[in-house]
């Protein structure tokens, strides 16, 4: 699959969005760590630290490259680029 063609399908990914101000700081650093920890494993071998992939993950988040949504039938939620950030 493309990277846009990945994009796009996350992009079309529903849910209500949970601004980032309104998330308590302890539950947004666990909620980074998974997501990095099961989407970023491939880049356990570029030399990030796990503290360097959450902060780029929170700077994405804070630039509105990226949202946090949360799916309210299945109770999950995810991280999901902006359309503006591609």
């Amino acid at each position: 699959m493309a990277e846009n063609e990945q994009y796009r399908s996350d992009e079309a990914e529903e849910g209500v969005e949970i601004p980032l101000e309104r998330i308590d700081p302890e539950i947004l650093q666990a909620l980074l760590a998974d997501f990095v920890s099961r989407e970023w494993s491939e880049l356990s071998d570029a030399g990030f630290t796990l503290e360097e992939k959450i902060e780029q993950v929170l700077q994405q988040l804070k630039a509105g490259q990226a949202r946090i949504l949360f799916d309210l039938t299945s109770g999950s939620w995810n991280i999901v680029p902006t359309q503006h950030g591609l």
